[in-house]
């Protein structure tokens, strides 16, 4: 089966980042496919550079990094939501000229709602964790 997952929740704030990141290692394990994970709302979070998890907690957005270069799994940061929470891609901070970027790219890309539709479109299932 093909999931696509919306992550809603802030890492270290919320619940949803973390569970969602067990789900989709869990589906990849048992045989099934990611397509896509969308990070929208304080979701994008996920996708800042500057993230550093506490020592004893697990380092989330490492974890994503690495799940997505080993699976070849999209993580798409929704970038009105990026924008709205102060995070940039090289482009972005171009654009507002801030003086640098924050996204972690390469493993994080900003997108639009296009791309949420489109994982709806591809995949057998949609997932949303966190409100």
């Amino acid at each position: 089966m093909k999931f696509s997952l919306i992550v809603l929740g802030a890492p270290g704030s919320h619940q949803s980042a973390y569970s969602a990141f067990q789900f989709a290692s869990a589906a990849v394990a048992g045989g099934h496919q990611i397509y896509r994970v969308f990070f929208y709302h304080d979701g994008v979070h996920a996708g800042s550079g500057l993230l550093t998890s506490p020592q004893g907690e697990p380092d989330l957005e490492q974890q994503w990094q690495q799940f997505s270069n080993e699976h070849h799994i999209e993580l798409t940061v929704c970038i009105a939501s990026a924008l709205r929470r102060g995070i940039v891609d090289k482009v972005e901070a171009e654009r507002y000229e801030y003086p640098a970027s924050n996204l972690n790219e390469p493993y994080f890309r900003l997108q639009g709602l296009g791309e949420l539709a489109d994982a709806a479109i591809q995949s057998d299932r949609l997932i949303t964790f966190g409100r």
